[in-house]
């Protein structure tokens, strides 16, 4: 399909232009506008615990949480070389149980509590993969307590506490609040941490 514009000054303002110039301003404009306008109005309704952007562990893509708005979100501060590393194995079964009802897990490695995330983001997803075959969500290393955590992890000490050290656990609800925290000594299977999971995924979506 061969399109032919109409010749005319390309910079004169709108009110001067000829008839089909005019027709091809508003059509650009529109198309233009369709194109922003969803995804500023997706931007302005995410919850502000989810308005965040995080770089993937496998591969640094990066990653809105915008899009787990509507669904149950258990987010993880994980490590590879810790007594609690073990709780990988729950979280996935956690995962892959919860997920077709709306469940993410988010897992975020640290080294913040004593070095025991060590590895390159590359080295980190082979573990969990290799190890434990995680298929939730991993973002890339990061911190997650005092004045360099992550802008999630700031938000969700001051609506709850910070980590006291790897896997503590914050639910976040549908309607993008959070609902509850657990340290680490809750493991992935405690009826407290899936009581409340099984509750919040009950919540209709909004």
């Amino acid at each position: 399909m061969n399109l032919k514009f109409p010749t005319q000054n390309a910079t004169a303002p709108a009110h001067s232009l000829s008839p089909a110039w005019r027709r091809w301003f508003w059509i650009a404009s529109a198309i233009v506008l369709l194109a922003i306008v969803p995804q500023a109005w997706a931007t302005a309704s995410c919850p502000a615990l989810l308005n965040h952007t995080f770089p993937r562990l496998q591969d640094d893509a990066p990653q809105s949480l915008c899009q787990y708005q509507g669904q149950v979100v258990l987010v993880v501060n994980t490590a590879s070389y810790c007594g609690f590393t073990r709780q990988y194995e729950g979280l996935e079964k956690l995962y892959s149980k919860y997920k077709d009802r709306g469940l993410v897990v988010l897992g975020f490695p640290s080294n913040d509590f004593g070095n025991q995330e060590p590895g390159s983001n590359k080295e980190i997803a082979e573990f969990c993969s290799n190890t434990f075959g995680v298929k939730f969500p991993m973002l890339a290393k990061t911190s997650v307590k005092g004045g360099n955590a992550n802008s999630l992890f700031k938000q969700l000490a001051q609506q709850s506490e910070s980590p006291g050290w790897n896997f503590h656990k914050y639910i976040i609800g549908r309607d993008g609040k959070l609902v509850r925290s657990f340290s680490s000594l809750v493991s992935p299977t405690d009826r407290r941490l899936t009581g409340e999971i099984e509750r919040a995924l009950s919540t209709p979506r909004s």
